[in-house]
């Protein structure tokens, strides 16, 4: 009997540690996963390899900053991926087959983006659908309008100087590093400092509370999900850029990697609990496990599943957490 409550106090003693570093615990996974590859692939630290690993984290991480919001609330969203390909193509489609300036295909992209998230943010609050079965739902209808608009084929043809955007430098660093840091500071000042911030955060922890306390919950909802898609706009118009075209298959299963990234990064799946500083954290993870993956040369396949355990225990650790405070 002493022996189990001696476990059960070990055991407590680690769940209260994990969240304790919940907030910025991340980064010391992040520089021992570093540390490992670093002796696993002599490789792993150059320069050239550390630059490309940042520019791909940036597309999930930007990504990462409308989910961040959206699960803050409580709510989940499954539709980025496909949100970023409907935006990319869009674009690169307004550029090349109707001839339009880059300013107005960026412009189309962003707003096909938001469109699709004010959409889904209307489902889930007028017609009541949970956020999983509208999410899903706005997936394949994106999906399937990137089908439609391509014929299945790669949009390609795109202007030189959209490139940029993708493979570009801003003084020494890429731009889309460079973009991914401004929407990040201007995410966290947003969340700080503003009230959309603080009823996300009143919403996810106790959202009747909130409606009870004058919160327009639903308003705040639709905002927050017009700003997941407008995220996975810019990372569609990001990628196009740097592949030089629009791929009907873009985006594909990168929700995972997102959602990966947000409870990696301390996001609590419950909602209420998390900041952003901890999303590009765990988005950086992702990026890395799986650029060291591909540097000891580990199948794709097994990536998705090294992915998806992670993701396992992350959320059950947060989820233990979870039930030990509530006993508490």
């Amino acid at each position: 009997m002493q022996a189990q409550a001696q476990q059960q106090t070990t055991f407590g003693r680690l769940l209260k540690l994990w969240g304790s570093l919940r907030k910025y615990g991340v980064y010391l996974g992040l520089i021992g996963l570093c540390i490992i590859l670093t002796i696993a692939s002599s490789n792993f630290l150059t320069v050239k390899n550390i630059l490309n690993v940042v520019r791909q984290s940036s597309i999930i991480a930007i990504m990462g900053i409308g989910m961040t919001f959206v699960i803050l609330t409580g709510g989940i969203d499954l539709s980025v991926g496909s949100v970023l390909a409907i935006s990319s193509v869009m674009t690169c489609y307004t550029m090349v087959t109707l001839n339009l300036p880059i300013a107005i295909g960026i412009v189309v992209g962003l707003l096909v983006g938001t469109f699709f998230g004010v959409c889904i943010g209307l489902l889930i609050t007028r017609v009541g659908l949970p956020p999983f079965i509208a999410t899903l739902a706005a997936m394949s209808i994106a999906r399937g309008l990137v089908l439609v608009v391509t014929g299945g084929r790669p949009i390609f043809g795109l202007p030189k100087a959209y490139g940029w955007f993708g493979g570009g430098y801003v003084a020494f660093i890429p731009t889309p590093v460079a973009i991914m840091a401004v929407l990040y500071a201007i995410g966290i000042i947003i969340l700080r400092k503003t009230r959309l911030g603080l009823y996300a955060y009143s919403i996810g922890g106790n959202e009747e509370a909130s409606r009870l306390s004058g919160v327009n919950t639903n308003k705040y909802k639709v905002i927050i999900y017009g700003i997941s898609g407008l995220a996975a706009a810019i990372s569609g118009i990001v990628l196009a850029s740097r592949l030089r075209s629009a791929q009907p298959l873009a985006g594909l299963t990168y929700e995972l990697d997102v959602i990966a990234s947000c409870v990696i990064g301390g996001i609590s799946l419950s909602g209420g609990e998390g900041t952003l500083i901890g999303t590009l954290g765990g988005a950086l993870v992702i990026a890395v496990l799986r650029n060291g993956l591909n540097l000891l040369n580990v199948s794709a396949y097994w990536q998705q599943v090294t992915i998806g355990v992670v993701i396992a225990v992350a959320v059950a650790i947060d989820t233990m957490r979870k039930k030990r405070q509530t006993k508490v």
